[in-house]
C-alpha cells in the first residue's frame, strides 16, 4: 500500500454545500464509507486532493416511507439497510443483498451510495502502483491495453456491487444532485457497459437518494452470490431474482446479474417463463437461460466458464426456494 498523500476533507451539511465543494476542487471527491475507494487511494489508484464528506448531510441518511414508495438515503449504512423491517417486507433481495456485501464491519461503515457507484474491478486494475507499473498498467489506468482482451481496446472490469441487481428488479430511480440541480433517472440508466467509464453520472453529481415503489401484489424476491471467501470477498457472480405464481404457474419473473458483466443489468428473454409451472424442467430451462447471458471474461482469479456456471445455478437455487415459498 502506498502512503496517503496530504488531503483536504471537507464537512457539508446539504447536498447543495456539497455539490458546490465539489465543483470548486480541483481533484475532489465525495466520500461517505470509503470501503472501497480509500483502499484504491492507498494503491495509487485514486488521487484526489481533497474529499468532501457526506455523513453530516441528514437527508441523505434516512430510509422513508412515502406511501406507495419508499426514500432510501445514498448515505444510509449497508447494515441499516439490511436490517429495515420496511425494506424486508417490499423488497427482501435488497436487504439480503444489502447483508451480504463484504464483512459486518465493511456493513456498519460502507454505503448504498457507495455500493451502487462502485468502481468497477479486474485482477489487473486492482492492485499496487509498483505491480500495475511493473505490467505496463491497463487499459483502465494509464495503460494502453487491456490484459484481459489484448485484441481491442475495450475495458471488461466488472461491476461487482451487490445492491444494483436487487433494486433493478423492482424498476428503483435514483435522484442525483449537480450544479444545475436535481434529477431522476431509472436505476438501469446510471451504468453503461463500459469498464473504465460504468457511471452516467455527470460531473460533479452526487448520488442523493434511491426511490422504489411497493409492489403492487406481494411479491417474493431473494440473492445470492459466489465469492472466493465467504466473509469478505466480491461477487464472482451475483443473482437477484423476484417471482410470483398464481394458480400454481409464474406469473412474474425477474432477474437481476451483477459481477459478470461491466454493468449490473436485467436478464432478458425471461417471457417463455410466464405461465409454465417451475417445475424442475422449467428451473433448469431458465438456469440455462441466466448463464448464456453471464458474460464474464477474465477479470478475477476464476475462470469465466466457472462463474457462468456460478450464476446459472445460483439463479437455479433462487428459482427453487422462491416458488416453494410461492406455493
Amino acid at each position: 500500500m502506498e502512503l496517503l498523500s496530504n488531503l483536504t476533507l471537507y464537512h457539508p451539511s446539504s447536498v447543495e454545500d456539497a455539490v458546490s465543494l465539489y465543483s470548486a476542487a480541483s481533484n475532489g471527491h465525495y466520500l461517505a464509507g470509503g470501503s472501497d475507494f480509500l483502499v484504491n487511494v492507498r494503491r495509487g489508484i485514486e488521487q484526489p486532493d481533497s474529499l468532501i464528506y457526506l455523513n453530516n448531510i441528514a437527508e441523505m441518511q434516512a430510509i422513508k416511507d412515502a406511501g406507495d414508495t419508499i426514500t432510501i438515503g445514498g448515505g444510509v449504512i449497508l447494515r441499516d439497510l439490511d436490517n429495515s423491517a420496511l425494506i424486508q417486507k417490499h423488497f427482501a433481495a435488497v436487504a439480503r443483498a444489502a447483508g451480504e456485501v463484504a464483512g459486518p464491519s465493511h456493513r456498519e461503515y460502507g454505503t448504498l451510495g457507495g455500493n451502487l457507484c462502485l468502481d468497477t474491478r479486474c485482477v489487473f486494475y486492482n492492485q499496487s502502483e509498483w505491480w500495475r507499473a511493473a505490467n505496463n498498467y491497463c487499459l483502465k489506468s494509464r495503460g494502453e491495453i487491456c490484459h484481459v482482451a489484448p485484441g481491442g481496446k475495450k475495458c471488461f472490469a466488472a461491476f461487482s456491487g451487490d445492491v444494483a441487481p436487487a433494486l433493478l428488479l423492482f424498476d428503483a430511480e435514483v435522484e442525483l444532485a449537480g450544479p444545475n440541480g436535481r434529477r431522476r433517472v431509472a436505476l438501469a440508466d446510471l451504468y453503461r457497459n463500459d469498464g473504465m467509464d460504468h457511471l452516467t453520472l455527470s460531473k460533479d453529481e452526487l448520488l442523493v437518494a434511491v426511490h422504489v415503489a411497493k409492489p403492487s401484489a406481494p411479491m417474493a424476491s431473494d440473492y445470492e452470490k459466489s465469492r472466493v471467501r465467504g466473509s469478505i470477498d466480491f461477487p464472482l457472480a451475483g443473482v437477484a431474482m423476484r417471482m410470483a405464481l398464481h394458480d400454481g404457474k409464474i406469473a412474474d419473473l425477474r432477474v437481476g446479474l451483477t459481477g459478470v458483466s461491466p454493468l449490473p443489468f436485467l436478464a432478458g428473454k425471461l417471457d417463455k417463463f410466464i405461465g409454465r409451472a417451475p417445475d424442475q424442467a422449467c428451473l433448469e430451462e431458465l438456469r440455462d437461460a441466466i448463464r448464456s447471458q453471464a458474460k464474464a471474461m477474465k477479470t478475477t482469479v476464476t475462470p469465466p466458464h466457472y462463474r457462468r456456471r456460478v450464476a446459472g445455478a445460483l439463479a437455479l437455487k433462487l428459482a427453487q426456494q422462491l416458488a416453494a415459498s410461492n406455493s
